[in-house]
């Protein structure tokens, strides 16, 4: 995905699935659409809690489906909220998103004017913490 209408058109897929966000206590409204292998769409918006503690971001809901209906590889995601600049995942979804990108997945960072960013998952979070570089145990390893 690198055509500029493509990442339009899937901004605003993010921005029409952002309305259905649950957000009462930030008021900050968050939408995501994932793109898999096949080309199957997953959307994702932020759902919060009192206990802060259990809100659970829009990136992180949108991989969650995403995986429930079948997906193994992330080609591309956008998440789009209403601040003003792009905003950019917290940690927790940067893990999980670099968990289920490809390499060269597109993450696409926007806001309702359609103003965007684009990362790969290693720009996004580089020296990720991943099970394909743990050691065996005895190796060296902790």
């Amino acid at each position: 995905m690198s055509d500029t209408q493509e990442i339009l058109e899937l901004i605003d897929e993010a921005i029409a699935v952002r309305e259905r966000a649950y957000a009462p206590y930030s008021g900050i409204r968050m939408g995501a659409i994932v793109i898999d292998q096949d080309g199957r769409r997953s959307a994702g918006v932020n759902v919060e809690n009192a206990s802060y503690g259990l809100t659970v971001c829009a990136e992180r809901n949108a991989v969650a489906a995403a995986v429930q209906a079948g997906m193994t590889r992330m080609t591309a995601l956008a998440v789009v909220s209403d601040m003003d600049e792009p905003v950019s995942p917290c940690g927790a979804c940067r893990q999980v998103i670099a968990e289920f990108a490809a390499p060269d997945a597109r993450i696409i960072l926007a806001n309702l004017r359609r103003e965007y960013r684009v990362f790969t998952p290693d720009g996004l979070l580089p020296y990720v913490f991943s099970l394909k570089e743990a050691k065996e145990p005895g190796d060296g390893a902790r």
